[in-house]
């Protein structure tokens, strides 16, 4: 499906190297993407740069389906060599800047990559050595480009054309990797555009919109975005890496009009909002919270109406499916506030419990069908218990359909904590604590018991000036008639929860801390 909006393009069949020269002709001097460093790029701009970068990687050896893998923070450098790959017809690799030695090992082994890119320094690491040593431990011929931050370029009048194929896997995105190793998922240019139908029919950009790029450009979420960009010739705020005391106030200062991208930096904007004398605005021009990948408490969308007039669009998405449900800009604020909206067109999903589809409002397994799922692992032993005997994608993700089609996530299949036999959602358990006055964050774990089997533990934040004791808790979820049965055991205080770069909390870190890893 695609959003006729005006100066928007029909994505339809199209690859993304299509969807670049089409919208570099459409508004070639449109502005592209704004950095905090205080660059500019237009859509002219970005693909005469994506060109020259594909003649140099041409040269380097790098054509139609060679494999690259490559690790770069949110920069136009990366625009740019996602574009320059793409026009090249290689299978590129993204892998999140916050991996090293042993998953970028893990990835790029299995990827068989023949080139690995990564930036020399970024955020106190030198990536440079971990993969000469990477390489090295393999033991196989991978060239080593180091983008610092120039990447080769020449010039682009001998590029040979290959024939795109919109279904050809021309991505391996891995996931984050929560709970084992991460698993490699083979994605197409049809699969990602996709993922952005589902974006462009929940948010309706326009030309006109800014939107804050907050989360790694080598997330899948980071790539929907640049197949919205060369859709909707929307502008990007590349945030190279957030900070919470100064971003919010740098989008706000260019007029961000999407602020994503999920719930902890919507928590982010709003605690930076609370801080600012009465009547003064962070965010003036912001029209939307969008975002996804963690849960959020009931009670934020409210809090952001409350301060900023404008409400979440929340969505849900895996890395194997990017954008399965979202909320539609027009959604009633009931919805927006307790749901994860409903399928985008041309998603399907359901329910299932035991192997039997369920009913309307019953909890079960969520398993999904649709273009932009991916088209299995790259390890495909996985794929036997990714997909069940229909076809339908197990996402292992817990929820709930409503009778008018709206989605709540309520936990994870391994999200159960199992207690004395009795199964426990710590999502039930982290929503409630989230509206105590005195707790930010929260994180309820299962951890190891010798007598229970499991014990639950809750792993809090509390809010500056504030804490929360033992007797607290328990004396608050009691009061919120929560069975006696689920409150938790232990509880431990902490500065901020560990999450990978999509928002997730990292239960495993939790659970190797404070009891030891399942």
């Amino acid at each position: 499906m695609n959003q006729h909006i005006a100066g928007t393009i029909d994505t339809a069949g199209k690859t993304l190297w299509q969807l670049i020269s089409e919208r570099a002709l459409m508004t070639p001097d449109k502005r592209m993407a704004l950095d905090g460093h205080g660059r500019t790029l237009t859509y002219g701009e970005y693909k005469n740069w994506c060109e020259r970068v594909a003649a140099g990687l041409s040269h380097r050896g790098i054509n139609e389906n060679t494999n690259v893998s490559w690790v770069l923070p949110s920069r136009f450098e990366s625009l740019v060599l996602t574009g320059a790959l793409s026009r090249l017809g290689a299978i590129q690799n993204p892998i999140l800047p916050i991996y090293r030695n042993r998953e970028v090992s893990f990835i790029v082994s299995q990827s068989n990559c023949k080139v690995l890119i990564v930036p020399r320094m970024f955020r106190g690491f030198d990536y440079e050595p971990m993969a000469h040593e990477v390489v090295a431990s393999l033991g196989r011929n991978i060239e080593i480009i180091i983008a610092d931050p120039d990447m080769p370029e020449a010039d682009p009048a001998g590029l040979s054309t290959y024939q795109a194929e919109l279904d050809a896997v021309r991505w391996l995105f891995y996931s984050s990797g929560t709970t084992a190793d991460p698993k490699g998922a083979k994605h197409s240019d049809n699969s990602l555009s996709a993922a952005n139908d589902g974006m462009q029919w929940s948010m309706q950009v326009t030309p006109e919109d800014k939107a804050a790029v907050v989360f790694p450009i080598t997330h899948v979420g980071g790539l929907v975005w640049l197949f919205n960009a060369m859709q909707t010739g929307v502008e990007l705020l590349m945030v190279e890496t957030f900070d919470p005391a100064n971003t919010p106030k740098w989008l706000g200062e260019n007029g961000v009009t999407c602020a994503g991208a999920g719930t902890v930096f919507w928590l982010t904007y709003l605690n930076a909002q609370n801080q600012l004398p009465t009547g003064q605005q962070l965010l003036p021009d912001v029209r939307i919270f969008n975002g996804g990948g963690a849960p959020k408490p009931k009670t934020l969308h409210d809090e952001m109406m409350r301060a900023f007039n404008a409400p979440l669009i929340g969505g849900w998405g895996l890395t194997e499916a990017p954008i399965n449900t979202m909320i539609h800009v027009d959604d009633p604020d009931d919805k927006k506030a307790v749901t994860d909206g409903r399928p985008c067109p041309g998603v399907t999903l359901r329910t299932v419990i035991d192997d039997k589809v369920c009913a309307p409002g019953e909890e079960g397994e969520l398993r999904v069908k649709g273009r932009q799922v991916c088209q299995g692992y790259l390890d495909s032993s996985l794929d036997a218990e990714a997909f069940d005997e229909d076809g339908w994608f197990r996402t292992g993700d817990l929820g709930v359909i409503d009778a008018q089609g709206f989605v709540s996530i309520t936990g994870r299949l391994k999200d159960i904590i199992i207690r004395k036999g009795e199964n426990i959602s710590a999502k039930e358990i982290e929503d409630l604590l989230f509206a105590h006055p005195s707790v930010a964050d929260a994180a309820v774990i299962g951890l190891q018991d010798d007598k229970s089997g499991e014990r639950a533990c809750a792993v809090i934040v509390c809010k500056p000036d504030m804490t929360i004791t033992f007797d607290d808790m328990v004396s608050f979820l009691k009061s919120a008639q929560l069975s006696v049965h689920k409150i938790p055991e232990q509880l431990e205080i902490v500065s901020a929860l560990p999450r990978n770069p999509s928002g997730k909390v990292l239960k495993k870190d939790l659970r190797a801390t404070y009891g030891g890893a399942k």
